[in-house]
């Protein structure tokens, strides 16, 4: 059913494009608005850590969210779209597979805080020879709470979190919280502090392009909105004076 829904909601965002000024040419890569493109920012690379971003339909559906992105950067990512996951088929292969050692990444009592160990702590916790899997909840505060509750499978995964360095760049969003992070920068900060765990260099820096394709979005939005405000006002005052 969900499946149904956004195939119908492509369809006709692909309709509402044939009759739409540019601003709503769409990139079929990002879904962004082919003004706003950030393709062209993207660098993959490979983390050493399989990130399974479930993004909530509504997140799905908005201009500016940063879960697609982060799928678009990362190798062996997967990009799943949904309310719930308890009988998600792709969610529960991952979950049965024995050749992964899944968390899911959500702060709480339970969740194991990795800003707590030190260096040595995590290399030793999360040395192994299965592949580490991350499972990202993509959405508010509110409708990420739902969507864990709704999910046994993911309820009976171990927890992670950590606590956040600086302040999230995501200028185009309200952030219900001073430390809260965009899914992109959460993910950025889970591989500061497990990639090397995995055998990920950090010093290579491949991972600090999920910053500067995100921080290229925002700046690429902000400048779009200040564009359009300059010559909405620009549009209103020739009219009043016709």
């Amino acid at each position: 059913m969900l499946a149904v829904q956004i195939d119908q909601y492509l369809a006709r965002r692909a309709e509402l494009e044939k009759r739409s000024p540019e601003y709503h040419e769409r990139c079929w890569d990002c879904l962004r608005p082919k003004v706003v493109c950030y393709c062209s920012s993207i660098k993959k690379f490979n983390p050493g850590i399989k990130f399974v971003i479930l993004t909530h339909l509504i997140e799905f559906r908005r201009r500016i969210a940063s879960g697609r992105m982060s799928y678009l950067c990362l190798q062996e990512s997967e990009f799943i779209v949904g309310l719930d996951f308890a009988e998600d088929r792709q969610v529960q292969a991952i979950v049965d597979n024995e050749k992964f050692d899944s968390y899911v990444l959500y702060p709480g009592e339970d969740s194991l805080n990795l800003s707590d160990l030190s260096e040595p702590s995590r290399l030793d916790r999360f040395y192994s020879d299965k592949q580490l899997c991350i499972f990202v909840v993509d959405g508010t505060w509110n409708t990420a709470k739902k969507m864990i509750n709704r999910s046994p499978n993911l309820v009976d995964l171990p927890r992670i979190c950590f606590t956040p360095e600086t302040q999230s760049n995501f200028r185009v969003r309200k952030q219900p919280g001073q430390h809260c992070l965009s899914t992109i920068e959460a993910i950025h900060q889970c591989i500061e502090l497990l990639g090397p765990s995995r055998g990920f260099d950090l010093e290579s820096g491949q991972h600090h392009n999920l910053l500067e394709a995100f921080d290229s979005m925002v700046d690429k939005q902000i400048e779009y909105i200040n564009q359009s405000k300059i010559e909405n006002r620009g549009s209103r005052h020739k009219r009043g004076r016709a």
